[in-house]
């Protein structure tokens, strides 16, 4: 009983640790570049900025509402409306990522270095560290709430989507919003720049993760490269039977797809079975399935 329950303890040790990180950089994003360069990014965390610059003054929070604590109030309404879309393990991954990254921008962020150069800096590298965060939470199927349960449920039922142009394309309102309560345009411009930033780092990100390489070798020693790959690379190969047309002769088509640093051990596989193979390596955006991410789902 205790050895089924270690794999669990990792596996949550694991996604803790991701989600602190993936909530550090988040963080550091919308407090220490955004918030301190006085415009907001999109999204919920854009929302609790603008509510925090809202209250100040205000007889229950005269230093406004902390940005964090917004983050959780906001988040409520839009958690019980997507509830079921997402489903219930879902959820709790993400109440504990919320809740991280709440303590996180109030109590951990003012106490770090505050970003206080150009906006369009600000707007660059906040967004990049905003979405290598967000990137490290999706990448173990979390979220930090707020409209990413409102992208996921839109992914979830057209999977074919982009998360980051999803985001982009949701958080546009928000960012008009920005522009409105800081009372320039420039604060909706460098929080269009924020997201789309960020959008682009998303999308890098989870891609890549996923990216490979694939191989199509053209060779009459077919079954015998096929087997060597398997046998000493672990990799499976498709095997199409073709015919050249200049020769006329027989030949077989192996389709292997792999991971980057695995080409260069196939080619070399390749060449040592049949000189005068042919190759070709081609990049793929993702690869899903037995022996890859098997994620199929948002």
């Amino acid at each position: 009983m205790q050895q089924a329950r270690r794999p669990e303890r990792k596996a949550l040790g694991t996604e803790t640790l991701f989600d602190v990180l993936g909530c550090i950089l988040y963080g550091a994003g919308v407090y220490n570049f955004a918030y301190a360069a006085h415009f907001a990014p999109g999204g919920v965390s854009g929302l609790s900025v603008l509510l925090h610059v809202l209250t100040r003054g205000s007889a229950v929070f005269p230093e406004g509402i902390p940005i964090g604590l917004a983050m959780i109030l906001i988040n409520v309404p839009i958690v019980l409306v997507c509830f079921r879309a997402l489903g219930a393990p879902f959820f709790l991954r993400s109440a504990k990522t919320i809740l991280i990254s709440a303590l996180f921008v109030d109590h951990l962020m003012p106490r770090l270095w505050l970003y206080q150069g150009s906006q369009m800096l600000a707007a660059l590298f906040g967004g990049l560290l905003a979405g290598a965060g967000l990137a490290l939470i999706y990448l173990h199927d979390s979220s930090t709430g707020g409209t990413d349960f409102i992208i996921l449920a839109i992914r979830k039922k057209h999977p074919h989507l982009s998360i980051g142009m999803i985001s982009l394309a949701v958080d546009g309102i928000v960012i008009l919003l920005g522009g409105i309560v800081f009372g320039t345009v420039d604060a909706a411009l460098y929080g269009l720049v924020m997201t789309a930033a960020y959008s682009l780092m998303i999308d890098k990100i989870l891609l890549g993760s996923d990216s490979r390489k694939l191989m199509t070798i053209v060779s009459e020693q077919g079954e015998r490269i096929s087997g060597r790959i398997n046998a000493e690379i672990s990799r499976g190969v498709t095997v199409i039977c073709g015919r050249g047309a200049y020769t006329g002769g027989e030949k077989e088509i192996l389709l292997c797809a792999c991971s980057r640093a695995e080409v260069y051990r196939i080619k070399r596989l390749v060449f040592a079975l049949d000189p005068g193979a042919f190759v070709m390596v081609s990049s793929i955006d993702a690869a899903f399935g037995e022996g890859f991410n098997e994620n199929r789902g948002i």
